[in-house]
């Protein structure tokens, strides 16, 4: 196995299996687990919040790897860790303040993302890179699950790398959309290490034979 990331999405997940499927990322030595938190505002689907996120805490050890998009989430840092987070990525199309939004997760002793629509520039983050942990670059417009990756991503991966790179930083590049075995060696070439695929990991129920072509060709 190399050291790329396997984030799977659980929006993808059956959810009347979550538990039971978690286990079976654990068993197959998953290290994240990518937890997509949607408000109805920053983008139109509404998907689940603390609650649900500490309830399935106790199902695995991995990484809770959470994607806030919410509307300021400043609001509820605390919260979400309260609730399992070990890392959480906010949107800077959704933050007022987007330095202190950073600040409050690093406060509350959790490593924090900052995460980019498509069609944001990669400029917008320029002055917070050091800040951060990790950068999401959007390979759909976020708010759904199966849609397919939007191909000027690519050049916005290789812009961030190398941005990281000039400023000699250790900063992890996450990918999120439309992530599946024909198109995973492109954004890994790219840059990214930390990949979030979705339905690639669990189509059809098929955990460990998706999880194990991934890693494959990783």
């Amino acid at each position: 196995m190399s050291d790329i990331i396997l984030s799977p999405s659980i929006l993808a997940s059956d959810f009347s299996k979550l538990g039971e499927q978690l286990k079976i990322l654990e068993q197959c030595n998953v290290p994240y687990v990518h937890i997509d938190v949607m408000d109805g505002s920053f983008v139109p689907s509404i998907s689940f919040g603390m609650p649900v996120i500490k309830a399935i805490r106790k199902s695995t050890k991995a990484v809770f790897d959470v994607h806030l998009m919410i509307d300021e989430p400043s609001r509820y840092i605390k919260d979400f860790k309260d609730a399992g987070a070990d890392l959480i990525t906010v949107h800077v199309e959704a933050c007022k303040h987007l330095n202190r939004t950073i600040e409050q997760v690093k406060e509350q002793g959790l490593k924090v993302g900052v995460a980019l629509n498509p069609a944001t520039p990669i400029e917008s983050i320029k002055h917070v890179l050091d800040m951060v942990d990790m950068v999401l670059i959007m390979t759909v417009n976020p708010g759904f699950g199966g849609q397919k990756y939007i191909e000027s991503c690519t050049e916005k991966i290789v812009e961030l790398k190398s941005m990281i790179d000039s400023k000699g930083l250790d900063v992890d590049i996450q990918v999120d959309g439309g992530i599946n075995i024909n198109n995973i060696n492109k954004v890994i070439d790219a840059g990214a290490n930390v990949i979030v695929a979705g339905t690639a990991v669990f189509d059809k129920g098929n955990i460990k034979e998706n999880v194990n072509d991934i890693m494959s060709i990783i």
